[in-house]
């Protein structure tokens, strides 16, 4: 009995979702699971004056969600295997919030997901999202920081 068919992992596209992602591969794999591959794009709003109060540039979103579309279908071109079903999510809203949702919308078995390892005062303002989502989401969370121990990917060859 397989009980990890369906694994989320949220990307920034920094190099510490990119190790999480291929770390997910791996484990994608073991359990012959399907990914999904979600990243969140945080609205851009920006105050126009005092009369009309805050406005969203919507061209500018655009341009953003093509963007983040190219660089989704690169990274799993680069890093999932094609033996493996993945589908890549991007969605608009506050990171931990959508990635939450997102489980909860494709039945997650798991979330596997890098945390920065923010501290200090940056901390304590803004916390973590994989902070928040550990402590919100509908399953298990593994998260995931550098270095990662007994995990070597070989970037010739995309194998760990």
């Amino acid at each position: 009995m397989n009980l990890i068919k369906k694994i989320l992992v949220p990307v920034d596209f920094s190099d510490y979702s990119k190790d999480a992602l291929k770390y997910a591969v791996q484990f994608a794999k073991q359990f012959d699971a399907k990914l999904y591959i979600i990243y969140v794009i945080e609205p851009v709003i920006y105050p126009a004056d005092f009369s009309m109060g805050q406005v969203a540039i919507p061209s500018l979103e655009n341009d953003i969600k093509n963007r983040a579309e190219e660089e989704m279908d690169s990274l799993i071109k680069s890093y999932v295997d094609p033996s493996l079903e993945a589908e890549r999510i991007i969605k608009t809203g506050k990171p931990f919030v959508e990635i939450i949702e997102t489980a909860r919308d494709v039945d997650a078995d798991i979330i596997i997901m890098a945390t920065h390892g923010h501290t200090g005062v940056e901390h304590l303002l803004f916390g973590s999202t994989a902070e928040k989502v550990v402590r919100k989401a509908p399953c298990p969370v593994l998260t995931l920081r550098k270095p990662i121990k007994g995990f070597q990917f070989n970037a010739q060859n995309g194998q760990v």
